[in-house]
């Protein structure tokens, strides 16, 4: 399944995609894809109610609506640096021997189509095209990748922006960097495991105003998406909804020569195997 919701922001009501062009609307029976949904087998009971809808000839066309992130605003959202081994030369940083965390504040998700605002104070906003992990049971000290693989809810494709400045020139930890307005958007849906028969093969790519960026594919992960979750929940708690940005592959503002950044006009396009597309436009400071 493919879900997403559309609507303004505030306002996003549940849908499931069917094609490019049609879809089932469930706000009638789910409020909200989040954590109570996750928590409780929604997305079971959600499989069934589409297929009857499907039956019965119950499906909308899209016609222009915003499509927001596919899920509702998620208790955390952790992110995974230097999880591609090409990038990690690029910034001629080491191969990490253990996965690096760090947290991304939960207000910075948009949809995927949104604005990405630089904000005030910044010279090095960047980009990074990134494969995104959905929990849908909380978890916590899981034994194995398959543990891992079970409370997964789905995949989704995350344009995790940074300010590099902020993150590496102002002391403390990235957060600083990661968490300024618009810097998180995601979808354009969540995709569920059955949609792909191998993470470890998905092409990613980005660019900015036409000109291509990145290109990357997960067969360069350091640590999979699996291993990922698995690592993170021996640290933490997982609850139902929270997101986990995997990381980027080379082609980075930061690893370029000399580092090229965003400035407001620019527009950033990207996207992923099973994922769909994004396109933001950058907007100036407040």
């Amino acid at each position: 399944m493919r879900l997403m919701r559309i609507g303004e922001p505030g306002r996003e009501r549940p849908v499931v995609r069917v094609d490019e062009q049609r879809y089932v609307d469930v706000s009638d029976v789910f409020e909200d894809f989040d954590e109570t949904f996750f928590a409780t087998g929604g997305l079971a009971r959600l499989r069934v109610l589409v297929q009857e809808r499907i039956g019965d000839g119950q499906v909308h066309g899209f016609d222009g609506e915003r499509v927001g992130a596919p899920f509702a605003r998620p208790h955390q959202i952790i992110c995974v640096g230097l999880n591609y081994a090409d990038h990690a030369r690029e910034t001629g940083q080491a191969i990490p021997e253990e996965p690096i965390l760090f947290n991304k504040a939960p207000n910075t998700l948009v949809g995927p189509y949104d604005d990405v605002r630089i904000p005030r104070g910044s010279r090095k906003t960047d980009w990074e095209v990134e494969l995104g992990v959905v929990i849908g049971s909380r978890a916590s000290y899981l034994e194995s990748d398959a543990d891992a693989g079970a409370v997964i809810a789905g995949y989704v494709l995350v344009n995790d922006v940074s300010e590099r400045e902020f993150q590496n020139e102002r002391g403390g930890q990235w957060v600083k960097g990661k968490s300024a307005e618009t810097f998180n958007p995601a979808g354009p849906w969540l995709a569920t495991p059955d949609e792909f028969a191998d993470l470890r093969d998905l092409d990613l790519w980005l660019d900015v105003n036409g000109g291509r960026r990145q290109t990357g594919s997960t067969r360069t992960m350091i640590f999979d998406p699996l291993a990922v979750v698995r690592y993170i929940s021996q640290f933490m708690v997982l609850e139902p909804g929270d997101l986990i940005n995997t990381g980027t592959p080379p082609g980075v503002g930061l690893g370029m020569r000399p580092e090229q950044y965003l400035t407001p006009g620019d527009v950033i396009d990207l996207g992923a195997t099973g994922l769909g597309t994004q396109r933001q436009t950058v907007v100036a400071p407040r």
